[in-house]
């Protein structure tokens, strides 16, 4: 099978990677909060922002992430 895929711009998306023990997958950390100590920094805010080193979604759900020192 081969799937035509498009760029579809104008998506509304709210990604984080934020620590929450409620739910029912694994979830990484992101590298930018571990490096600083904090929970704030998000991928992608609804209506907001985009953070600078998000590269975006590999399919199913895995986040594309370019922050310095990333593997």
């Amino acid at each position: 099978m081969n799937d035509s895929i498009r760029e579809l711009r104008g998506g509304n998306m709210d990604i984080d990677l934020i620590p929450n023990d409620g739910l029912g997958w694994v979830r990484d950390l992101c590298p930018r909060n571990e490096a600083e100590k904090v929970t704030i920094h998000k991928c992608a805010v609804k209506d907001t922002s985009i953070c600078p080193h998000f590269r975006g979604i590999r399919a199913p759900d895995t986040v594309l992430c370019a922050y310095e020192g990333s593997e």
